[in-house]
Formats: C-alpha cells, sequence, structure tokens
C-alpha cells in the first residue's frame, strides 16, 4: 500500500447544494420543489430532501451535558436492556409467561398491575396482585436481584411500591442488592384519571423520602411520555409533558427534603418509539438536550437524562397484525440508535387482547437479533453527526421548550392538567392527524391501505377471568373512581376508525352470509378504468365492504344488466369520459332506474356530473373514512 492519500472525488467536478437542486428542479419539470419534496411533521418542522449540515453541536458521548448518551461506551459493554411488559390478569398465568421471557433472553420485566377493575370497571387492565402476597404468586421464581423488576401502576403506585418493598424484605434481599424500579408516576395517574388531582402527589413523596436513603439502588419515579403519545400527542407535545412532569417531581421532592440532583439520579424517563424511525431517533436526542436545561438550572450539570423507550400502542393494529413485526422492528431500531438504556417491544398481536406465546417470542426475538445478530449495540451513537438527525433532534428541541414554558407558565404539569391545557392542546394535535388517516394522506398498511378483506384473522384472546374476577372483588375495598381531572386522556390506536368499519363488515357476512358490497361499473376498455377500479377497490376493502367489479363496459344498457346480476344497491362508475361529462348520465340514470339507491364515481368531483346524477365522488385526498361511513350506512338502510 502506498501512503499517497487517495482522492476519490478527484475526478469529479465539485458538487453544492444549488448544483443538486438545479438538477432536482429539472426532474420535476415544473412541479413545486416544496409541495412535492417537502414534508412537515405534526409539530410543523420542515423535513427538507437533503441535508448537508447542521448547526447542533452535540459533544462527545458521555460527557455533559450528555447529549449523546450517559456513557462513553454506550451500549458496548453489555448491550441495551431488553424489557418485557407483563399484564396478564391471572397472577399464575403471568408468572408462567415471565419465567419463559427471563429463560429465553430477556433481562427485566414491568408488571402492570390492574387499576381499572380495582376501581369499578368491568374488567381489569392488569395483573389481579394488590399486596405483597399477589407479588410474590406473580414473582415466584424470580430472582429479584438479578432479573430488575419495573412496576406500571397508574392510581395504584403507591400500595404497589408497598406491596413491592414488602416482598423484597420477606426474601431477605438487601437493599444494596436490588436494582428494582418502583415506577412512582402519580401524574401519569392523573393525566389517565386514574388519581386524584388534590391528593394524588403526597403520599408519592413520602415513600420517596421514607425509602431513599434505605434503597439506594432502587430507581424510585417514573416519568410516563408514552401515555401521552397513546393519547394522540405529536413528539414535542411528548417530550413537553415529559420534561413538564420531571421539574414537577423535582419540585415536589425539594418540598420534602430531597435534593433535586440526588432525585434525579433515581428518576427515569419512558418515551413512545414508533415506526417513524427517523423522528423517534430525534425525539430520544430531543429529550436529552431539553433536560440538562433544568439540571443546570438546579446545579446539578453531571446528572444526565435516564432514558427508556416502550414501543407505541397507538401504532399497532387488530387487522393484519402481523406488520406489527415491522412497526416494532423499525420502532426497537430507532430506540437503539437513539440511545435508549432500555427498550420494551410490544407483541406484534398486543392489539387482540392478552398477547400469546408467539407474540412475546416474537418481541423478545426482535430485539435479541437486533443485538447479537446485526450486532446494533457495538457502535457508540450511530446517529451521531447525521445533518438530518442533528437538525430534527434541535427543531424538536426548540418547538418542545416554549411547550414546557407554557406549562410552567401555568403553574406547572399538575396545575395543567387540572385545567385541562395539556389535553385540549394533544386533542386538537390528534384530531388532525385522525383527518389525515380519515383522508388517507397517512397511510396504516393493511389497514387503510392494502387491505386483504380475506385475511385469516388471529382469533383475539379471552380468557375465562370469571372466578379471579369474583375473588378479587370480594378481597377490594368498595370499588369507586377517583375523581378525576376535567379531561382525562384517553388512549387510543390509529387504525381504529378503519377496523370498526371491518368489524361491521365481518358482522354482516356472519349474519347475512356476505358484507356490504358496491357495484363498480368498469366502462371502457381496461386502460380507461383499471386504475380507478383498482384504486376504488382498495378504498372500499378499508371499510369492511366488497366491489363486484364489472367487465369492461360499453353503454348504459350493458351497466344496468350487469349491475341486475350483481345484486347490490349502490354502485361506483369508473372510467367515465370526463372531456364528455353528459355521457354519464345515461348510465347514472340507467342504474338508478335499476335500483340504485345511491351513484358514486371514480375521480375528483365535477359539477357537471353531479349534475348528471352522480351522488358523490371516490378520488385521492378525499374523506375515505366517512365515505366509508356512509356507504355502511346506506347498506343498512339507515340513509336515504
Amino acid at each position: 500500500m502506498s501512503d499517497t492519500k487517495l482522492a476519490l472525488a478527484a475526478d469529479f467536478p465539485p458538487a453544492d447544494p444549488a448544483a443538486w437542486r438545479e438538477l432536482v428542479e429539472k426532474t420535476l419539470k415544473g412541479a413545486d420543489f416544496a409541495a412535492t419534496l417537502v414534508s412537515r411533521t405534526d409539530d410543523g418542522i420542515e423535513v427538507q430532501p437533503l441535508y448537508t449540515t447542521s448547526a447542533a453541536r452535540p459533544g462527545l458521548p458521555g460527557s455533559p451535558p450528555h447529549l449523546r448518551g450517559a456513557t462513553a461506551a454506550g451500549h458496548v459493554a453489555g448491550g441495551w436492556d431488553i424489557r418485557q411488559l407483563h399484564d396478564h390478569p391471572d397472577p399464575a398465568l403471568a408468572n408462567r409467561a415471565i419465567l419463559e421471557d427471563l429463560e429465553q433472553g430477556v433481562t427485566s420485566i414491568v408488571l402492570r398491575l390492574d387499576a381499572a377493575f380495582a376501581q369499578g370497571e368491568d374488567e381489569p387492565d392488569g395483573i389481579l396482585a394488590r399486596n405483597a402476597d399477589g407479588l410474590d404468586r406473580v414473582l415466584d421464581g424470580v430472582m429479584l436481584d438479578l432479573a430488575p423488576v419495573q412496576l406500571m401502576a397508574p392510581g395504584h403506585t403507591v400500595p404497589a411500591a408497598r406491596a413491592l418493598l414488602e416482598l423484597l424484605r420477606r426474601r431477605d434481599h438487601a437493599p444494596d442488592t436490588v436494582t428494582a424500579d418502583l415506577g412512582l408516576d402519580p401524574m401519569g395517574a392523573v393525566a389517565l384519571g386514574r388519581a386524584d388531582p388534590t391528593d394524588a402527589l403526597p403520599p408519592a413523596f413520602d415513600l420517596v423520602r421514607q425509602v431513599a436513603g434505605e434503597w439506594r439502588k432502587l430507581d424510585l419515579l417514573r416519568v410516563d411520555g408514552e401515555l401521552y403519545h397513546a393519547a394522540g400527542a405529536s413528539e414535542a407535545q411528548e417530550l413537553a409533558a415529559a420534561i413538564a412532569t420531571g421539574i414537577q417531581y423535582l419540585r415536589e421532592g425539594e418540598a420534602v427534603g430531597l435534593e433535586p440532583a440526588s432525585l434525579a439520579r433515581r428518576l427515569g424517563f419512558t418515551l413512545a418509539a414508533d415506526a417513524d424511525l427517523f423522528l423517534t431517533i430525534a425525539k430520544c436526542r430531543a429529550a436529552r438536550r431539553l433536560w440538562p436545561r433544568v439540571m443546570t438550572a438546579c446545579g446539578a450539570d453531571d446528572v444526565p437524562m435516564r432514558l427508556d423507550l416502550r414501543t407505541a400502542s397507538r401504532m399497532l393494529t387488530r387487522r393484519d397484525p402481523w406488520v406489527n413485526m415491522l412497526r416494532t422492528t423499525v420502532a426497537c431500531l430507532a430506540g437503539v440508535a437513539g440511545g435508549a438504556e432500555a427498550i420494551t417491544v410490544a407483541p406484534f398481536d398486543a392489539a387482540l387482547g392478552e398477547p400469546g406465546r408467539l407474540g412475546r417470542r416474537i418481541a423478545r426475538n426482535v430485539q435479541l437479533v437486533l443485538m447479537e445478530e446485526c450486532n446494533l449495540h457495538r457502535v457508540i451513537d450511530p446517529a451521531g453527526g447525521s445533518p438530518y438527525v442533528e437538525t430534527l433532534s434541535l427543531a424538536l428541541a426548540e418547538r418542545a421548550w416554549p411547550l414546557v414554558q407554557a406549562i410552567e407558565g401555568e403553574g406547572g404539569m399538575l396545575a395543567s392538567l387540572r385545567q385541562g391545557i395539556v389535553q385540549d392542546s394533544i386533542a386538537a394535535t390528534c384530531l388532525a392527524r385522525l383527518d389525515d388517516l380519515a383522508h388517507r394522506r397517512r397511510a396504516i398498511t393493511g389497514v387503510s391501505s392494502f387491505p386483504d378483506l380475506d385475511e385469516q384473522t388471529l382469533p383475539p384472546a379471552e380468557p375465562d377471568l370469571g372466578p379471579l374476577l369474583e375473588q378479587a372483588a370480594a378481597s377490594l375495598p368498595p370499588r369507586t373512581k377517583p375523581a378525576a381531572t376535567v379531561a382525562a386522556l384517553t388512549p387510543m390506536r390509529l387504525a381504529e376508525g378503519f377496523e370498526r368499519l371491518r368489524d361491521l363488515g365481518d358482522l354482516a357476512l356472519i349474519e347475512h352470509g356476505q358484507r356490504p358490497r358496491v357495484f363498480v361499473a368498469a366502462m371502457g376498455p381496461l386502460a380507461r378504468h383499471g386504475a380507478e377500479a383498482s384504486f376504488v377497490r382498495n378504498a372500499l376493502a378499508a371499510g369492511g365492504i366488497e366491489a363486484i367489479v364489472s367487465p369492461p363496459l360499453e353503454d348504459s344498457d350493458a351497466a344496468a344488466s350487469a349491475f341486475a346480476e350483481s345484486g347490490t344497491t349502490i354502485a361506483c362508475l369508473c372510467g367515465i369520459d370526463r372531456t364528455k361529462p353528459a355521457t354519464a348520465g345515461p348510465i347514472a340514470r340507467a342504474l338508478l332506474d335499476g335500483g340504485a339507491i345511491a351513484v358514486y364515481a371514480a375521480g375528483r368531483p365535477d359539477p357537471a356530473l353531479r349534475a348528471e346524477g352522480i351522488d358523490g365522488f371516490v378520488h385521492t385526498g378525499a374523506n375515505i373514512l366517512g365515505l366509508l361511513e356512509d356507504l355502511h350506512s346506506l347498506a343498512l338502510g339507515e340513509a336515504a
């Protein structure tokens, strides 16, 4: 080898953004650059097609203010913490699943304990374990000094934490040998309407004050940002809620004599990881950019954020649930690249009910493959220095910080929740996102796009909990729901609107032998109607409606005959000659005379076509969800 320095680009002219832009605009052939290639996040941040530089200065891994992680070596030494969540109501079955996960590579577990049934609802939302005896059954055979346990019990945080501490003492664990996480998150319980905002925080911080000195390795407080994400928050809103909650906890801790710097070391954050790879990475880095501002104000520059990720619940689907494997894999990859210390991957069948063994196996193996086969943990801060990621993370931080300041201006996170300010802001963002989904400006693969009406659905897990619930009800105090905030956050999934219509279609198939159907009149040759017919078929299937596509039709008589044979009552015309809208009139009238209660047309709305008897239009950018709801109503005879 020669010592001569290689100049790999020596034979090419120097490139610059202006030259690239000129070539791109030639390719666009007059189309608007921004409208075609620039997108925006929910927070209004522009995402450009090309990044070459960034104003962000992230520093070095492990160095204050820890923008690139808490340690210089990242995950190289032993990988990240592979965490699994367990919430099966039956303590015995939960225990069996926990032991299997730990034997197969999971390194820590999250226990979601029931709050819903205990507060008077019909179904539990977690494990029915209310005390140390219940936790002992759940954790039978689990070596708590080797397998850390994190509690998640909105509305039941303090009793759950006391039960875990009692269990640790029963098993003679020395305080310096256990690294569990009590998961105290009273603010999360308030946000979800599981705790009375007037008295949620004092019991939690009284417990923190009691155990902070003795149990020095226990994590005490947990800020759960994923619950805001699940309710519809944007990335900046989730960050702002998390940071503001952390500030509230530091303030409450200081009021009971705990130094902010000391308490911050026992405080963990959990954020949502979704299938937007780079936005999730940027969110992790933005969180680490924001928290040092708080720590600096507290005089604790050397305390890094302790960040975990949980795959987003709102992105999971019940329809075509196999795609959830892809979504959670991308989310997990984003968490690794974002530097999360622990990652919890949801089973692909989690939206169907209690996850099965296959779902839990795939969830843990996603992480094991990324670690042991892809060796992702052997790269220190893989996203560091990327102009795109650094620019996006800086923009997210700049969007989130004013939201934090606004919350503080209202008196803090608790006051903002009590006034409904945070909830109203999230609701506005959520409604805008749902509108995008309804118009299919955003796609949900397997649900709103590329749906399969004949998919083999997984049967939902419906365990028989009758005896268990009777036993639990007998041992519970009066089951009443606490006074909640003015508007409790409600977790939701993005696919729910379309999936509800798919369920109606399946119900019709069971009760009547067929789904709601629409006759698709394919006018003219395939070249004229083919693309429109495919679009309409796909759009109808997204709502559980079957498209009966005719062979190529030439005139109104052929259309009327094919419509009569289809046995349907709704029709949609494809392949209309838009240059001669009047030609659609005889076809529409023939279909209406043949018994059609509504006639639609594929393509953009046209007043001339509407004047010819067309009732509505199916096209890109239309409110497809609203159209599908109307078609279901027509099929049921609920509309004229």
